[in-house]
This record gives structure tokens, sequence and C-alpha cells, in this order.
């Protein structure tokens, strides 16, 4: 354990999610190998994280802030204070990485940086591609979740990082998993059993998802699920209403523990327009479910080492994804698929990874 290395984690918005969950696992991780750990935050889901860990919650004294960019200002606010009072820090940023870098050139403190989603979803005017290139190049090192992100990174800002894959804790995911629903979300026994999981935001592209579902309604039996929370809600219920699609397709609210949901289903479907590396699907093909993803950037193709571990769908196309559900109905091969998935998890383990982020951080200790 280091004695005098102080860690700071700087994450302003704690939300459901991949991310989060990397969050926890990674932090608590670190709080076994640093002697002295902080967090860094303006949210109050703060219960998974280990009592060791010494966390700087300004929520207590503001109240509840429900804007991100507001937690992200006032989270810089007191990073800048507490680094400009502690010299031997080095922080490690989950998001709002732009300010975490510039408070930290400015005070002379390293900078580890971890991106969660692709430079497609962020990269797509000139002045943000300049602006993002200029200040990412001050981190001290650049983490990213696939070699599709890495690779990407490089080729669209010329940006050298390193990749260290998310930690999958499969027991906990199989153990979570075995707690009973008390109520039954599937009508049809006959029917293909489809869950997504993921915010409702233009990203997770949900219509191309009821779009396929539409279309397919009257030639299969077909029942979805879709769950989590977000501004698109509405949206997504207007469709399911516009298109009489309330047999078909199920709105569920955010759950901390999706894994029985999951676990009850056929198939896992992501319709995602970009990734970083998606964790849901993972934990999928941990429960050994069948994978239906589209083809975004980044993490998918390499997640189902290009179609082999599932079925990857042109992005934002419901006619393409509508191709591949059908397919599935068809093949009475899908177990091979669904196998060759849950044995490509080793990649993936719990702690391998967890042991390569302190590596990396002592390493920038030492410099």
């Amino acid at each position: 354990m280091h004695k005098n290395s102080n860690i700071v984690i700087f994450m302003p918005s704690i939300e459901g999610g991949g991310v989060e969950k990397n969050l926890f696992l990674i932090t608590n991780f670190l709080s076994q190998k640093f002697k002295k750990l902080t967090l860094i935050t303006c949210s109050r889901n703060i219960k998974n994280f280990n009592k060791k860990i010494k966390i700087i919650n300004f929520t207590n004294n503001l109240g509840k802030i429900n804007f991100r960019l507001l937690k992200i200002i006032i989270s810089s606010l007191f990073l800048f204070i507490y680094l400009l009072k502690n010299k031997n820090v080095i922080v490690l940023s989950f998001q709002a990485n732009i300010f975490a870098i510039l408070i930290g050139f400015l005070l002379g403190r390293k900078v580890v940086v971890r991106l969660n989603s692709s430079p497609s979803g962020w990269l797509k005017k000139d002045f943000k591609r300049m602006l993002f290139k200029k200040i990412y190049s001050l981190a001290d090192l650049i983490i990213v979740n696939s070699f599709e992100f890495k690779k990407e990174l490089k080729n669209k800002l010329n940006i050298n990082s390193f990749c260290i894959y998310n930690p999958l804790n499969q027991n906990e995911i199989i153990q979570k998993s075995k707690i009973k629903i008390k109520n039954k979300i599937y009508k049809n026994k006959n029917s293909i059993k489809m869950i997504n999981i993921g915010r409702f935001v233009d990203q997770k592209d949900h219509i191309t998802l009821l779009k396929s579902i539409n279309s397919l309604k009257k030639k299969i039996k077909i029942e979805l699920i879709i769950m989590g929370q977000g501004y698109n809600k509405n949206k997504i219920e207007n469709y399911i209403h516009n298109n009489s699609l309330k047999n078909n397709v199920k709105i569920l609210s955010f759950k901390k523990n999706p894994y029985p949901y999951i676990k009850y289903s056929d198939v896992f479907v992501l319709s995602s327009i970009y990734e970083g590396l998606p964790n849901v699907l993972l934990e999928a093909i941990v429960l050994k479910k069948f994978i239906i993803s589209s083809d975004c950037p980044t993490g998918p193709k390499e997640i189902l080492e290009n179609g082999k571990g599932g079925l990857l769908f042109k992005t934002g196309s419901h006619k393409n994804l509508s191709e591949q559900i059908l397919k599935y109905s068809k093949n009475k091969n899908n177990k091979k698929k669904v196998r060759f998935a849950y044995n490509s998890l080793k990649k993936f383990d719990f702690e391998k990874n967890l042991n390569l982020y302190y590596k990396k951080i002592n390493e920038i200790i030492l410099i």
C-alpha cells in the first residue's frame, strides 16, 4: 500500500449505467492499494463505495442538484481547491475530463483520464476536434476500454492511449440474477423474449429498435422489454402508443439489479449509435443470452468477435435489425454463438483488468 500517494477520483455526476459500475469496481479496488483515496462528486449515489474512501460530496451542503453541468462546475471548483491544498496528488477522471485535465495542467498535477464512449459521439465538428486534441494531449495517461476505441482515438486525434477492458465480476452478476421477480414480465410462453437496457437518450436509438418490432409483430411472436430512464421516455411511449405495440413492448423503469430480467429473456438487443465498450453486453453474455447488436463504434464488434458470438446489424437500420431477428428465430444453432461468446469472456477477467489500473497509475506515480 502506498503511504504518500494521494489518488483523487473525479466523477461529478454518478448515474445508473455501465460507467458507474466500472467506477465502483475500480475505485473500491484502488482503495485497497492506496492509503489515501478521495472521491469528488456532486451525487448522492455513494452507497456502493468502500468505507476507506474519503468522499467529498457537496450535495449535503447545496441540496439536491439535478443539472449535470452544474454538478460539473461545482465539482471542478472543489477539485481546484483540493489540488491547490494538496501537492502529491494524481487525479483519475471518469467524467468531465476536459475540466480535470485543465485544472491539473494549471496546478502542475498529474491527470489520468478514463474515456467511456467512442469519439464518434462527441467529435462531429472541426472546432471540437481541435479543442479535444489540444486538451487531451495534456493528460499524463488516457485509458480506453476497447482496442477499436484506441485505434479510433489515434486516427481522429492522433492521441495515444492504453486499453484496459472493463473488469467483469461474473460471480456477482450470477448471484444477483438468482433473485426472483415478483411480477411476470413476459406474457407469451412461445414468444421470442427480448430485452434492451439503457438510458432513454438519442445515443441508445430506441426508435430503430421499436421500428423493427413494429415491422415484425405480424410475422413472429415477439415481446420486448425496454428498461431505463431518460429524456426520451415520452418519445418512446408515444411511438408504442401510435403503432399499437402495447402487446409487444413493455417499458420498465431503471433497476439497480437488472440481472433477473436478463435471465428470463432469450435475447439481449443493443441498438446504440455509439458506445465505448457496452458493459451490458458483457453482463448478458455472462448469463448466456443471445446477443443482437448494432455494429456501432466502439465495442460490440470486439466483444462478439465480428459476429462469431452473436449477430450484428447496420447501425440505425431497423430493416437490417429485423432481418437479424428473423435469422435468430429460424436458426437452430444459436447456442453455438452463445457458447462462443461466453468462452471469450476471459479477456475481461475481473482481477486482471483491475490490476492493470493499479499498474498504470503506479507507473505515473514513479515518473
